[in-house]
């Protein structure tokens, strides 16, 4: 396998899954911040399409990889080792059903909870939290989502114990707490050992620019 490169940034959670992803297959790569301010030319020709991150660049093959699902999948498919998705085609089947939710649910409803307006916050708050009670009920009776070991979904859903209380406090809110979403706090409190490697190691390549 060819040399490796990811352009990223440290401030976007779909980033910090690639991140966390190469880290347990044990992939070396080489990070590359990229200001979404002032695109490079470099990110603009890996990602014509959506001129965003992350993308995962072959750099042997010159052949880059978008979006971070995608990703995912390409990277649990080419390096062995840590297994990601379950084996099983079920339960690959429901993880994609659940990545797909976490983002387009939970993620945006705690975004939009964030910004809604005074008048319409509570509402929004009531909404976003109705999601992550779903979402919750998928961690029951284990101690990952993924089972015994972190796999693809606690990787999606890894925004949440680094991110949700910078955007609680940012909307004036909260949301997760050991009371409303117990399974879903012990699990934030768990999985955060297992990756604040990874957002140390992007925070600092970007503090170094």
């Amino acid at each position: 396998m060819g040399h490796v490169k990811l352009l990223a940034t440290s401030t976007s959670p779909p980033c910090s899954r690639i991140v966390w992803a190469l880290k347990l297959k044990g992939v070396q790569y080489e990070y590359i911040e990229e200001d979404l301010a002032k695109k490079s030319p470099f990110l603009l020709q890996c990602n014509p399409v959506h001129k965003k991150v992350p993308v995962l660049v072959l750099v042997h093959d010159e052949k880059p990889i978008a979006e971070s699902f995608i990703i995912l999948e390409y990277i649990d498919d080419t390096w062995e080792g840590y297994p990601l998705l379950p084996v099983d085609p079920y339960q690959r089947a429901m993880a994609r059903f659940w990545a797909k939710f976490v983002d387009e649910k939970c993620l945006l409803g705690v975004w939009q909870a964030c910004c809604a307006q005074v008048e319409e916050q509570e509402k929004a708050v009531e909404s976003a939290l109705e999601t992550l009670k779903i979402l919750e009920k998928q961690i029951e009776g284990k101690k990952f989502f993924g089972g015994e070991k972190i796999g693809f979904l606690d990787i999606v859903v890894g925004w949440i114990p680094f991110w949700l209380n910078a955007l609680e406090e940012v909307g004036g809110m909260k949301l997760l707490d050991a009371e409303s979403l117990p399974l879903l706090y012990e699990w934030s409190q768990k999985v955060i050992s297992y990756f604040q490697f990874g957002r140390n190691y992007m925070l600092s390549l970007a503090a170094d620019k």
